[in-house]
Formats: C-alpha cells, structure tokens, sequence
C-alpha cells in the first residue's frame, strides 16, 4: 500500500479511538448533567445513555478494525479499500445528514475528517499508477 493512503487511514483510526473516549467518558457526563437539570425523567436518560455508549463503543471498534485492517493489509493479507470506504462513507454521509437537519456546527468535523480521511485513503489504495510511481527501484 502506499504511505500516503496508510498514513491517512492511521490518523483517521486514532482520531476514531481518541473520540470514542471523549464521547463516552467527557461527552456523556455533561450532557447527563444538563438532562438533570432540565428534569428529563431518569427512563429517557437511561435509554439515551445507553444508545450514548453504543455509539462510543462503536466508534472504539471501528478506529481499530482500521488499525487491524492496515496491518493485514501491510501483510498483503485482503485488499482494504473498500472496508475504508464503506467506514468513510458512513461518517462522511452522518456528517451530511447532521448538516442538512441541524445546519452547521463545527462538532460535525469531528465525523467529516476522519471520514473522508479514511475515503480517500480508500480511494487511493485503488489507483495501480499511483501504487507504480510510488514503488521502489
């Protein structure tokens, strides 16, 4: 793989770990905080909490399924292009969705970098011209 492609994935993949931590361990307490004093009943707290944690846990696997497919793909163990792009394209199009209902908050680029990081990572694992030039001699 190139070096360009595997660095973006890899900072794309910390970014994803990093804001899985900061999602459940700073993210939630504040928001449970403002729940408490707005009175929401502890049921609806309890329910958002757990889809709260979900979604960090989520992103914790999916930062290191990333790491994990870039060391089989440093082994030349799976072609992961599209596992990269399916990831990215999954944050890039959330970020989208977030824009388009809620309009624009720079909270959304914690989703949009690491998305399109990981796209075009992707897509530059698929360029064969890119992958000769690049290639020792």
């Amino acid at each position: 793989m190139l070096r360009l492609p595997r660095a973006l994935a890899s900072v794309a993949a910390a970014i994803l770990v990093l804001s899985s931590a900061a999602h459940s361990l700073v993210g939630w307490p504040a928001l449970r905080a403002k729940m408490a004093t707005a009175n929401v009943p502890a049921d609806l707290v309890g329910g958002l909490g757990m889809g709260w944690h979900f979604a960090g846990l989520s992103m914790l696997v999916l930062g290191l399924l990333v790491f994990w497919l870039l060391a089989a793909d440093r082994r030349g163990a799976a072609n992961v292009a599209l596992p990269l792009q399916l990831i990215g394209g999954a944050y890039e199009l959330f970020t989208i969705g977030c824009f388009a209902l809620l309009g624009w908050d720079p909270f959304l680029l914690t989703f949009f970098v690491p998305g399109t990081l990981l796209s075009i990572a992707g897509a530059l694992m698929r360029q064969p011209t890119l992958i000769a030039m690049e290639a020792p001699r």
